[in-house]
């Protein structure tokens, strides 16, 4: 191997045109680092790239450094995803996921525990029916951002440490996005709250700490799905600073009507 040129397997998480031809792709390497490199000729129709490098798809790919950006050489398609790929409501969920990835992760700051989990998340998209597709975006989002450091305490009060009751059906839990998730009626007062159904944070919780193959056998209504989505997106706009578009396409668009 050619002085200058390294192997990573990665998950490609969005593409960019470049001049006539070319792609920049964003990409989450298997390290948890992000990888931004360019692939020449891509958008030719007779380009080895153009079923290799699909989005969301896991590819063990070559590379060859660049001044900017680095090149890619090689591409081995080792996953496809593809009822993703033909499916707008799996892609929509599988969207929003890369979207965040995109904005947590950074060049040569490792974070190993992303990849498995992103994998294993579209794994569990690529099977679901259209119903749990937006579960199983939201469990991903959850954990993501746990990961990266800004995982919601929903059962112990932020505050004081006080247990939360989030078990208890149609009562109202009170939740601070700024410190960092529920805060209990004595400390409520003294802070920014707003209230939430305690069956959003018990899913949310659930969808937290549970693994995919629990989350797939779980039964958990659209409505409740949106309202979790709602809040994972008023938790990345908080702790990330970004409002997710394909998160919000996901809320306006009807798929799951």
């Amino acid at each position: 191997m050619a002085a200058g040129t390294y192997r990573a397997r990665v998950i490609v998480l969005r593409k960019t045109k470049l001049g006539e031809s070319d792609l920049v792709l964003t990409l989450l390497s298997e390290d948890g680092s992000q990888i931004r490199a360019v692939a020449k000729g891509a958008r030719k129709p007779s380009s080895q790239f153009a079923s290799r490098l699909e989005l969301y798809s896991v590819a063990d790919v070559l590379f060859a450094g660049g001044k900017s950006l680095d090149i890619i050489k090689e591409a081995r398609l080792e996953r496809a995803f593809g009822r993703i790929r033909s499916s707008m409501e799996h892609a929509a969920g599988a969207a929003a996921m890369a979207e965040l990835l995109d904005r947590v992760t950074q060049l040569g700051l490792e974070n190993t525990r992303l990849f498995a989990l992103t994998e294993s998340a579209l794994a569990h998209l690529d099977e679901a029916d259209a119903p749990m597709v937006l579960a199983i975006t939201a469990a991903h989002i959850l954990k993501a951002l746990a990961f990266a450091g800004f995982k919601p305490s929903l059962t112990t009060c932020v505050c004081c440490g006080r247990d939360v009751d989030i078990a208890v059906r149609d009562t109202i839990v009170f939740v601070s996005y700024a410190e960092g998730g529920a805060i209990c009626a004595a400390c409520a007062p003294r802070n920014e709250t707003i209230r939430l159904r305690s069956e959003i944070c018990a899913w949310a919780n659930a969808l937290l700490v549970s693994t995919f193959d629990e989350i797939a056998a779980y039964d958990i209504d659209l409505p409740t799905s949106f309202s979790v989505l709602q809040l994972c997106q008023s938790w990345v706009r908080e702790h990330v600073g970004a409002n997710l578009k394909s998160l919000q396409f996901l809320f306006t668009s009807g798929l799951f009507e």
